[in-house]
């Protein structure tokens, strides 16, 4: 979390180092980024940074975050536009996704770089945890349950799982092998509709 020097920043201050902050892991992975370079795009010293953030990780982190309370008011909006409809939702969440210029090569560093603790954080946009391990109310009580073949919140739990785990392999393979829009959606359309139909007679 960054440190309260940097909340307390001047609006315009704060932005000029959140864009070096953002040009530099959009540049580069989190564990190849460098914190001269942020200070030289921020146009600020060394000293500076550490009052504001830890480290590096802290950082990105941060920037992270911020992504994810952005694609997680877009899933919540797209899931409300559906009327529920989980599957409809992700499809159309993977698809603002591909198509987001601005953060297109940040997303590139954080698929192709993905770590468990990158993972969990991304997750939240899908599946936030309460501290009893249960599924928290605001996207759970949006998802029109009732076409889903499931009988309680535990079950929503591990599809949504399910469904993020395909969503995120299918962003890695996208980026990876820097497939085209339409291949790339071709392919989550499949999976999405062999998870929707069901793989077994």
């Amino acid at each position: 979390m960054p440190k309260v020097t940097f909340l307390n920043l001047p609006e315009d201050k704060r932005e000029t180092l959140i864009q070096a902050i953002r040009q530099e892991f959009s540049r580069v992975p989190l564990y190849q980024a460098s914190i001269t370079n942020i200070i030289t795009a921020a146009n600020i010293p060394r000293g500076s940074f550490y009052q504001y953030f830890e480290d590096k990780e802290d950082a990105f982190f941060f920037l992270l975050n911020e992504q994810v309370k952005e694609d997680k008011n877009n899933f919540i909006s797209l899931l409300r536009q559906n009327n529920g409809d989980l599957f409809d939702t992700m499809s159309e969440f993977f698809r603002l996704i591909l198509t987001k210029e601005d953060t297109h090569h940040f997303l590139k560093n954080i698929f192709l770089n993905m770590t468990h603790k990158i993972e969990s954080a991304y997750a939240r946009i899908f599946i936030d945890i309460e501290e009893d391990g249960s599924f928290k109310e605001e996207v759970s009580s949006l998802i029109d349950q009732s076409t889903l073949n499931i009988s309680n919140d535990r079950e929503l739990l591990y599809v949504m799982k399910i469904i993020i785990a395909v969503t995120l392999r299918n962003l890695i393979e996208k980026f990876a092998r820097d497939l085209p829009y339409e291949e790339a959606m071709n392919n989550y359309y499949l999976e999405i509709d062999l998870l929707k139909r069901g793989l077994k007679h």
